[in-house]
């Protein structure tokens, strides 16, 4: 697969975005390569929230998420770093195929993971990948003149970006390389903060869901706590249920196994998305009537409670029927 050429026309999840030219693409391991990316007129691109995001379209379809590295303060540039996984549907393979020249299609920047204004320090956790975001958080807090600290843990070997992490952080910066020593420098970091420290987490659900627990066993209040996840469970089937859609006059069947999202496609409606996980908040829907089965991971728990819009790709209802504004 090559994206050397743009593709026709921008996919909804990336209109009213950029048309950026690959300046430098350069590995950071085997399996991870970072790629940086300008305007061919050499404009200046927008400024951007720590931990933001980029949509990138690949082929005619395609189109993935991938953080950006930078502080975000007045960017000539945008680098992302991308993982090459072999399965699913193609995305990081194209991404690697990329070359200096090409042009690719891209969102303005997304923020679901900004830093709180009011931390006093920043207490900053990756895996592998999941470096990507918070490194975007540790140079914003450098350029802002408060503090950060990072623990990184990665395979031997497996580590993007551990040079730059290095002078950035200096001895703020623990690297891990297990299990057992990551544990260990967790339960110390999460006793020995100040007052007023800020968690920010970023890398697989599970690793994400301990190091939030052990948060939660020792106090921290879920305020203080703040995380992104590159990937979601696989979730079960479900059980059917029906959806009235009021503005369409339509009631569709939402059989076991098969998303609120596909059956709407299959019904002839256009729903913007994007991640097909419950991840990125492009399918968010409003609803009327009925209680869903909020299985995302980007609705905040007391936006969940207030049961007025749910992600179609993953949730389903707790209800027989649901009823959309749609």
């Amino acid at each position: 697969m090559t994206i050397t050429a743009l593709p026709i026309s921008a996919h909804p999840a990336v209109e009213g975005g950029l048309q950026l030219e690959v300046t430098k693409v350069v590995p950071q391991t085997e399996s991870i390569v970072s790629i940086t990316l300008a305007d061919p007129s050499g404009r200046k691109l927008p400024s951007y929230v720590p931990g933001s995001h980029l949509v990138v379209q690949y082929g005619e379809e395609g189109v993935n998420a991938y953080s950006l590295t930078g502080s975000g303060n007045g960017p000539s540039e945008y680098t992302i770093s991308v993982l090459r996984v072999e399965e699913g549907a193609g995305g990081s393979v194209a991404m690697h195929q990329l070359a200096v020249g090409d042009r690719v299609y891209v969102s303005r920047p997304r923020s679901a993971f900004a830093p709180a204004s009011t931390a006093t320090h920043h207490l900053l956790i990756a895996a592998g990948i999941g470096i990507t975001p918070v490194l975007s958080h540790a140079r914003a807090a450098a350029d802002r003149g408060t503090t950060s600290s990072l623990i990184y843990v990665y395979r031997p070997g497996a580590g993007a970006h551990v040079d730059e992490a290095r002078e950035l952080l200096g001895p703020a910066l623990t690297e891990c390389g297990n299990r057992d020593s990551f544990q260990k420098v967790l339960a110390e970091q999460l006793t020995t903060q100040r007052l007023g420290t800020h968690l920010y987490v970023c890398g697989p659900t599970a690793f994400m869901d301990g190091v939030l627990d052990q948060a939660r066993d020792l106090g921290w209040p879920g305020v203080l706590l703040h995380s992104e996840a590159f990937g979601a469970a696989e979730l079960d089937e479900g059980e059917p249920f029906t959806v009235n859609l009021v503005r369409s006059g339509l009631k569709l069947d939402v059989p076991a196994g098969v998303s609120l999202l596909e059956t709407l496609e299959k019904a002839g409606k256009t729903i913007p998305n994007m991640c097909r996980k419950g991840i990125c908040g492009e399918c968010v829907l409003p609803v009327l009537r009925g209680t869903p089965q909020h299985r995302d991971l980007y609705l905040t728990e007391q936006e969940k409670a207030e049961n007025t819009t749910m992600m179609c790709c993953v949730s389903r209802s707790e209800d027989p029927e649901l009823e959309l504004d749609l």
